[in-house]
């Protein structure tokens, strides 16, 4: 079984919304930090979005700074990822991963340090 599942991606017009879910079978999901990574086609994987365990403290990448808002709800094993004022260079393919419970603050922004992954969700904006 997947243990991360991603549902809500689509395409969308620039200024549009779309809020991605993240749907956990991973044990202790509240005692971990979860993220959203993104990868466009011929690019490198990259760090999006962080919340820390138990709902604590968020990290965003500086591109979606006040545009996108990560959240989670331990009680029923979600993380959400709510994107608005969409531009086309967040399309992408987006990934939840959950933390392999040795991470720092200062690396929570690398893959390196995530153990569990989705399997993807398409993300595509147009002009």
């Amino acid at each position: 079984q997947v243990p991360l599942v991603e549902s809500g991606g689509g395409s969308v017009q620039a200024g549009g919304s779309l809020r991605l879910s993240c749907t956990a079978s991973v044990r202790a999901f509240s005692s971990y930090t979860m993220a959203w990574f993104r990868q466009a086609p011929g690019k490198e994987r990259e760090f999006v979005a962080a919340i820390r365990r138990n709902g604590g403290s968020t990290h965003y990448a500086d591109d979606v700074k006040r545009r996108f808002t990560i959240s989670r709800d331990n009680a029923k094993n979600t993380a959400y990822l709510q994107m608005n004022n969409l531009k086309p260079e967040d399309t992408a393919v987006y990934y939840c991963a959950r933390d392999n419970g040795r991470l720092i603050l200062s690396s929570l922004w690398s893959a390196e340090n995530y153990d569990y992954w989705g399997q993807g969700t398409q993300v595509t904006v147009s002009s």
